[in-house]
């Protein structure tokens, strides 16, 4: 990584219980929460910001969340992203071609209607070569509530800053799925248990 960790008796003593919990959990302490643990205030800002999109009652299903995250994670080039989020998503999706075709998933038959709309929205947000036009939020709205483009737009660019920022300070994957190559996401699954993965990851 290109920000050296800290060892965990320098972090505020309300951080390190997240560490020890994280440790428990995956037999490791995710690299992002070392980095974003050295701003405290951001630290906890971008916890509850994560909490709160990818809570269980949100209106958009778990699979679409995480298809989402992702794709954002693929075009931003965050191997650690891809890493975590891909294991999520096939626990998620329980579907191995919903994770293996997500790179290419315009031309894939795997998706729903709803999936391939948001994915497309996913992609006019995070790219810079493309924008949100008139015409896709017109079908956005055919298939979405406002309160639900909110949501959806809102997780977008969260996942934007979360990937951006791990790829920025060149995170690692830590080997929660294999991966040829940080653009692709996984092709062979080795997944860890992810029921409470509201951990600072993504």
């Amino acid at each position: 990584m290109r920000v050296s960790e800290k060892s965990l008796n320098e972090y505020p003593l309300f951080i390190r219980p997240f560490f020890w919990r994280q440790r428990r959990k995956y037999g490791q302490v995710l690299k992002p929460g070392l980095l974003w643990g050295r701003s405290p205030w951001l630290f906890a800002t971008v916890a509850l910001l994560y909490g709160a999109l990818d809570r269980r009652r949100s209106p958009l299903t778990p699979v679409l969340r995480s298809l989402v995250t992702v794709r954002v994670s693929q075009i931003n080039w965050c191997a650690f992203c891809v890493d975590i989020n891909s294991n999520t998503l096939l626990q998620r999706a329980n579907a191995q071609d919903k994770v293996d075709a997500l790179s290419h998933w315009a031309e894939a038959t795997c998706y729903s209607q709803e999936e391939r709309l948001a994915l497309e929205y996913t992609e006019a947000v995070t790219r810079s070569d493309v924008q949100v036009t008139d015409e896709l939020m017109k079908r956005l709205k055919d298939v979405f509530s406002e309160d639900d483009i909110v949501e959806l737009t809102g997780l977008i660019a969260f996942q934007n800053l979360s990937s951006k920022f791990n790829a920025a300070l060149d995170v690692p994957a830590q080997g929660f799925c294999q991966l040829p190559d940080p653009s692709l996401g996984p092709v062979n699954t080795n997944f860890v248990d992810s029921a409470e993965i509201k951990d600072l990851h993504s």
